[in-house]
């Protein structure tokens, strides 16, 4: 698929669906996600910034650097993409922008948040957010600035962090009123919270599991029994890499070479399968100058 192409329905998105959802940092997770059949990818900003600048999430990414990136996992997958907006790269001019160029660049769906720019990690302390009337507004423009119907809008609040739970809630009522298609409430802390989220307000929701982070590590069933939408492991794929560099490279480090070490590396082979090596080499042969 290319980039021009109209990218996927996201209609498997809805109450109680609790659809896992992981995360990518670039085209290559993404593809690695698509071949483990999960049936949407998350195009996560934190784990471009770590990947892409060697950064921590803290508003350091642009908005044409994560279209390009969608651009590239598109490309690569097939899939719909629901990728991370932050907090629209600025105010509610920049998300007209955003918007824009995330659609056009065949993501499915942006998610919005309403943290102060520059934002942090959901998960980070010392967040600070911006006033629900701005918020709600900003919903309303990127509500207007899409191009079609089938482009989600996702609002995330963060305000369990800043203003409590009630707090939380009462704004995700006030962007889902505005016009968001699907709600998302960063960092409840307790199950009670997870639970009480879908129970108090009707729509499709989100939730967020970080490993290390404040939300409960609770399964699927569990949260699709509460009623979510969808369940995001946004960085799990990132941070197993992580790891897995990490060994590699300290078994370098002290043997010298990689004997020993073959279990925890991918196969050649199978390298090039990840990264359709061979519809690349039937293209090469199609158009080999004779």
């Amino acid at each position: 698929m290319t980039s021009n192409q109209a990218p996927p329905p996201l209609h498997m998105l809805t109450k109680a669906a609790g659809i896992l959802i992981p995360g990518a940092a670039n085209a290559l997770a993404a593809g690695l996600t698509e071949k483990a059949g999960f049936p949407i990818v998350y195009l996560t900003g934190a784990g471009v910034a770590n990947t892409w600048l060697g950064a921590p999430d803290i508003g350091l990414t642009t908005s044409t650097e994560m279209a390009s990136h969608i651009a590239a996992c598109r490309e690569a997958i097939e899939i719909p993409i629901i990728a991370d907006g932050d907090t629209g790269f600025g105010n509610a001019l920049n998300l007209v922008r955003t918007v824009k160029l995330y659609e056009r660049a065949g993501a499915n769906a942006i998610q919005l948040e309403d943290q102060a720019f520059p934002k942090r990690c959901g998960h980070f302390e010392g967040k600070t957010v911006i006033s629900q009337t701005e918020m709600v507004q900003k919903i309303k423009a990127a509500v207007d600035a899409r191009s079609s119907q089938a482009f989600m809008i996702i609002a995330r609040t963060d305000a369990r962090a800043t203003e409590g739970f009630e707090a939380a809630i009462e704004r995700a009522a006030a962007y889902q009123a505005a016009g968001a298609d699907v709600l998302f409430i960063e960092a409840p802390t307790t199950e009670a919270e997870l639970r009480a989220i879908p129970e108090t307000l009707p729509g499709v929701h989100l939730c967020n599991i970080v490993h290390g982070g404040k939300t409960p590590m609770l399964p699927r069933e569990e949260l699709a029994a509460m009623g979510y939408a969808g369940i995001l492991y946004a960085n799990a794929s990132l941070q197993a890499a992580m790891l897995a560099m990490k060994a590699a490279l300290a078994h370098l480090a002290s043997h010298g070479s990689l004997a020993g070490a073959e279990e925890t590396l991918i196969g050649f082979i199978e390298r090039q399968e990840a990264v359709n090596f061979s519809s690349w080499s039937k293209l090469e042969q199609r158009y080999r100058h004779q």
